[in-house]
């Protein structure tokens, strides 16, 4: 449908104590028979039915100052009655959800995706859509900003005003952070970059923080277009909500939204790198490289979305997984991190990979497809049935770098199939040419892009459920893999252990450990072992007086019935895994360089 004037929307909050935005969409020429609008029920990057239309509340329509009557088609859609001249829809959306998915507002701040407050206009999803984002009024607002990479129409940078998108995808792929945030800027290749941290972080190292970014963010840009350095966008944003104890991040084209924990944040004065903060440059540097890998290399399936419903693909190993697997890739090739920090934290992904006995029931493939079902809805069973496309996906992305590596005497690598997808499939998805990546294509294509004969890996290890051979495949580049059960191994009832109220409670049971043989179950209360109260804070103190090997008598409660069970204590035989730096001979330790350092460091 041509459009003479674009989708026109309002957004403001008469009350942010009320976690309720107040929404107005104008269509110029509704249709004929009646205008159709409608919500999506899920956002691109979280795989998982969301029901965003729940959270609507107060439609009402109106044309020429007289009502026009709305009827709810669905969960998510509306039409409105024919009438003549503009409509307006106007709308209020409950914002409480504290999360990178939704949207959430009170008096110390906002945050929005559109897919959560703007209503699509159907048949004018394709034209230009305009957003006019209104200061609260009062003088607790008097200080608030807004950040977003949507380009401004009548506003200033960082102002309260009217911003524009070219179409609806576009608009709903900028998310808004308004409130008294911090704010830095560096340059990236030319590209300006902002760094927006909401919430109290008290001598908040904002230099060193940009300092950090602005070496993963080159290198990425450098990674994908190694001759113009060209970033794929005008402008970036990484924009953080900063609390007591959180971790996330959802990708967007030119910005991305995360939650970390304030105590991750780099400290003023204080040199040393901690444990935090490497976990959320690697969050940082994991939703950048979304820039080129899911929000332009996209599967078939996403080219373009429908929000309407799941949007089924086996490929979230390759677009989570090798993500994933660069994420921290980039923090050791930049010098952000050592070779020490990264190698301790590739053992700690494999430890954890290794921890699930659902790995050998499903593949990577197979948890891609199921992600709407299973990885975004894990129950307490979950180890013991899935695997997750994430960890295990990075372990197949190094496992496919190394083995490319050494089949090619190190003239390919999994940088070179990255670089073409990007060049096939990613360069130009927003310019006309919206082509996805074709799921039965893909071996082939990584076969071409790579010169590697990948079949026996993609068969064994992408669509099989076999471990990643890392052990086999890493002293090549010197690294030694070493995969231990503890020395000092404590008695372990083979479960994870919870709290509800004052209880200690089994949240999970390991498939094969002590606690599902003893006939134990996820749920069960936790009284006693051996008559001593176990307390809220868990059993691991009662179970130091023990020694494998032992058997106890455990109480517990299953629903409102007392249960007695006779365990015997095993010691948990899931391997460390460490990854350990060898001293090789030269040409050894330069195949581990073009790996882990980038071209000219």
């Amino acid at each position: 449908m041509a459009m003479a004037t674009p989708i026109r929307y309002r957004i403001t909050s008469l009350d942010p104590a009320s976690h309720l935005y107040d929404v107005s969409l104008t269509v110029d020429s509704p249709a004929a028979g009646g205008q159709v609008f409608s919500l999506p029920a899920w956002i691109p990057g979280s795989y998982m039915i969301r029901e965003f239309g729940k959270n609507i509340v107060q439609l009402r329509g109106e044309s020429n100052g007289r009502k026009v009557a709305v009827k709810k088609l669905d969960k998510h859609t509306w039409q409105a009655a024919p009438c003549k001249g503009a409509l307006t829809l106007h709308y209020q959306v409950y914002a409480w959800d504290l999360s990178v998915r939704t949207a959430h507002l009170d008096r110390t701040h906002g945050f929005f995706n559109g897919t959560s407050v703007f209503l699509a206009a159907h048949g004018f999803e394709d034209g230009e859509q305009v957003v006019d984002i209104v200061r609260p009024e009062g003088e607790d607002f008097k200080r608030w900003r807004v950040a977003t990479a949507m380009p401004e129409l009548k506003a200033k940078r960082y102002g309260f005003g009217t911003y524009v998108a070219p179409n609806y995808d576009a608009l709903i792929d900028h998310p808004v952070e308004i409130g008294d945030f911090a704010l830095a800027t560096f340059q990236a290749h030319g590209v300006p970059h902002d760094v927006v941290i909401t919430g109290r972080v008290p001598n908040l190292d904002l230099a060193r923080l940009c300092d950090d970014l602005k070496k993963i963010c080159e290198a990425q840009i450098a990674f994908f277009e190694p001759r113009s350095k060209r970033a794929p966008m005008d402008r970036y944003v990484f924009m953080t909500l900063a609390v007591g104890d959180g971790y996330g991040g959802l990708e967007h084209r030119a910005s991305t939204a995360l939650i970390c924990s304030r105590a991750d944040l780099p400290v003023k004065g204080k040199a040393e790198q901690t444990d935090g903060y490497r976990t959320y440059l690697g969050l940082c540097s994991h939703e950048y490289f979304h820039t080129w890998n899911v929000k332009r290399i996209k599967p078939t399936v996403f080219a373009p979305y429908d929000l309407r419903q799941e949007n089924y693909t086996s490929l979230l190993w390759l677009f989570e997984g090798f993500t994933s697997y660069y994420d921290d890739l980039f923090l050791v090739r930049t010098g952000v991190i050592d070779l020490d920090n990264y190698l301790k934290l590739a053992g700690k992904t494999v430890t954890g990979v290794l921890r699930g006995s659902g790995r050998k029931k499903q593949s990577v493939a197979e948890s891609s497809f199921d992600a709407w079902v299973k990885y975004y809805r894990q129950d307490e069973n979950a180890s013991n049935a899935i695997v997750s496309y994430y960890t295990k996906g990075s372990l197949v992305a190094l496992g496919l770098d190394l083995t490319i590596r050494i089949q090619t005497r190190g003239r390919r690598s999994l940088d070179d199939v990255m670089r073409g997808l990007w060049v096939r499939y990613g360069r130009d998805f927003y310019d006309g040419k919206q082509q996805g990546v074709p799921e039965d294509e893909i071996l082939a294509i990584m076969e071409e892009l790579s010169g590697a004969d990948l079949k026996r890996f993609h068969d064994r290890h992408i669509r099989g459920t076999e471990d990643v051979p890392l052990e086999d495949l890493l002293p090549a580049f010197g690294v030694a893999y070493e995969a231990n059960v503890p020395a000092d191994a404590k008695p372990w009832l083979g479960a994870r252990i919870g709290k509800e109220g004052g209880d200690a409670k089994l949240a999970a049971v390991y498939e094969g450990g002590p606690a599902m043989l003893a006939g134990l179950s996820a749920g069960d209360k936790l009284v006693a072992i051996d008559g001593l109260r176990v307390p809220a804070s868990g059993p691991d103190g009662l179970l130091a007086r023990y020694r494998i090997n032992d058997t106890v008598r455990i109480h517990a409660f299953r629903r409102d019935e007392l249960m007695e069970f006779s365990l015997r204590l095993k010691s948990d035989t899931a391997p460390q895994v460490t990854l350990k730096a060898l001293a090789k001979p030269v040409a050894v330790l330069r195949q581990r360089q073009a790996w882990l350092t980038l071209k000219g460091r």
